[in-house]
């Protein structure tokens, strides 16, 4: 049976479950928080010691503004309400991505919680805001020219988001659509994927043991027979 330390999620498909039960993409945002609180019960629960979330991507700043704040607004409060419990919990928060073009109440409610959490070991979680693969890489890139490093495998993982971070074993995406979306393209590389119709708010813990089981079954080579 596969060890799982890393689980890094696309949740997908918000918005559309909106749409279709209030024609509001918003409360399809709202839904889909109380998925995320299960999903981290569970995961703390199987003794998994990562969990990656991708919750806003460089690209989606394209989106309606009114949308956009919506969502900054939910990540706000849900942190100011929840940090002291991830605490309690033994789950260290963490962000991956850029801080840039984030409001300074919002920055300042991330580092608080990142702060308040750094050294609990049951569980981390990175929440991917603001987060696009390439620049990600393109950064790590710079830094290391700048440094006067040696390129290397070794030397580039040290300068990503994810640097410290075992790369995830298996990625789920859920909302029946099967990209990659800008999502970790570098610490993919030999992850599983398993793509999910379910749209998010509709993801449940019994889907996501349903995953993490098939997960233990599989045979994973690594280029190896």
């Amino acid at each position: 049976m596969n060890p799982i330390n890393h689980v890094a999620i696309i949740m997908d498909g918000n918005g559309r479950w909106g749409l279709k039960k209030k024609k509001s993409r918003n409360l399809g945002h709202k839904a889909g928080l109380k998925t995320i609180e299960n999903i981290i019960t569970e995961t703390l629960k199987k003794k998994i010691k990562f969990l990656t979330l991708y919750a806003f991507s460089t690209e989606n700043w394209k989106r309606p503004k009114k949308e956009v704040n919506y969502l900054f607004n939910l990540l706000e409060v849900f942190l100011t309400k929840k940090t002291n419990q991830l605490n309690k919990n033994g789950i260290k928060f963490k962000m991956i991505g850029s801080k840039t073009n984030f409001s300074k109440r919002l920055n300042k409610i991330l580092i608080n919680s990142e702060k308040k959490t750094i050294n609990n070991k049951n569980l981390q979680i990175n929440l991917a805001l603001n987060y696009g693969s390439k620049s990600e890489l393109i950064k790590a890139i710079y830094l290391i020219k700048r440094k006067k490093i040696n390129f290397s495998i070794s030397n580039l993982d040290k300068h990503l988001y994810t640097a410290n971070i075992p790369d995830p074993d298996l990625l789920i995406r859920t909302g029946n659509t099967k990209r990659l979306s800008n999502f970790m393209l570098w610490q993919l590389a030999y992850s599983e994927i398993y793509f999910e119709k379910k749209l998010w708010p509709d993801f449940t813990t019994k889907d996501y043991n349903k995953i993490l089981y098939n997960f233990k079954k599989t045979k994973r080579n690594f280029g190896k027979i």
